[in-house]
């Protein structure tokens, strides 16, 4: 759910008929979309304090910017696109690929913001990052995240997406 182009460089010890040119790529238009990776807040996911809270499992309102930050990311986005530069942050809906996950994402989340209908954008929360790195696939068990907001932002920020690396070995 992120466009994330990266270079991988994968050698052989023996001589094999590899061709790249003959690598088969999953059309773009199949590309995973946020929803994919998003707290349904419908009730239909185990809850999970502090990410999510009451009986539809909401995203926990820490998750949404302040006033004070959405009103900062936006003018800041203005004056970059004044000078004809493309900073600023992404909002996104649960169809669109996001941007690539920083390590930096813990300061501002400005590189992936949720659109919430009648609220200020928020962040993704610790769970769905690492469903977006790729790290929620192992068992019907969440994986544990025993570190503190920013420290998770910043590892998987920091990660490479799991699934990616997966297809590049079994190839």
């Amino acid at each position: 759910p992120q466009n994330r182009q990266r270079i991988y460089i994968v050698g052989f010890k023996k001589k094999n008929d590899f061709d790249i040119n003959n690598m088969e790529l999953p059309p773009e238009e199949l590309a995973p979309k946020l929803k994919s990776i998003l707290h349904p807040e419908n009730g239909s996911e185990i809850l999970e304090d502090p990410y999510t809270e009451g009986k539809k499992g909401k995203v926990n309102s820490k998750y949404t910017l302040s006033d004070k930050l959405w009103k900062y990311l936006q003018n800041y986005a203005e004056r970059q696109r004044a000078k004809g530069n493309g900073f600023g942050f992404g909002l996104n809906t649960e169809n669109d690929t996001a941007r690539t996950l920083s390590a930096r994402y813990y300061k501002d989340g400005s590189e992936i913001l949720i659109a919430q209908k009648n609220k200020r954008p928020r962040k993704l929360t610790p769970r769905e990052c690492a469903r977006l790195m790729g790290f929620d696939k192992q068992g019907d068990q969440p994986m544990k995240i025993p570190v503190s907001d920013t420290q998770a932002y910043k590892q998987f920020g920091n990660s490479v997406v799991v699934p990616a690396m997966e297809a590049v070995a079994e190839y």
